[in-house]
């Protein structure tokens, strides 16, 4: 059935990024809606950040397009132009191998909720704005490296 009920979804907590910046996305969990419905050429997911938490780190995708959309609460979108409160019904769009490094923060007292929509690139690299981290993504498997392509050991 094409139905999905949200409240029989798993939800998934956690990341998975190195420390320290795992335990940096506590408050945030999501529903793989996309993947819950079998589809496989796009994800779709629903992100909800609990007051203080945020999405991710600041980042940006070679290879994939990525579409957010506020369904409930408000969020902070931080990118490279600075900072933009979205509200239910406010939209963001970020193409594919475009520097703009981004996420969103919850400074509100109630949860945010947002739906991402992005493609499904066999291989892709997100590199992380703030930070000396970049993830490549092939064969399902993430393999971290600093901006410099050298195998990710720890902060330095």
């Amino acid at each position: 059935m094409p139905v999905l009920t949200l409240s029989h979804l798993p939800v998934r907590t956690g990341s998975i990024y190195p420390e320290p910046y795992a335990s940096m996305m506590r408050g945030r969990s999501s529903l793989r809606l996309g993947e819950a419905g079998g589809l496989t050429q796009y994800g779709v997911n629903l992100v909800l950040l609990e007051p203080g938490a945020m999405s991710s780190l600041r980042h940006w995708h070679r290879n994939e397009d990525e579409f957010v959309w506020v369904v409930e609460g408000e969020c902070t979108l931080v990118d490279d132009q600075g900072e933009t409160l979205l509200r239910p019904g406010d939209c963001a769009a970020f193409p594919a191998g475009q520097p703009n490094g981004h996420h969103f923060l919850n400074r509100s007292d109630r949860v945010a909720k947002f739906l991402v929509v992005g493609t499904k690139a066999a291989e892709e690299v997100a590199t992380y704005s703030d930070v000396d981290l970049r993830v490549e993504m092939a064969g399902g498997k993430a393999r971290f490296t600093y901006k410099d392509g050298t195998d990710w050991t720890g902060v330095r």
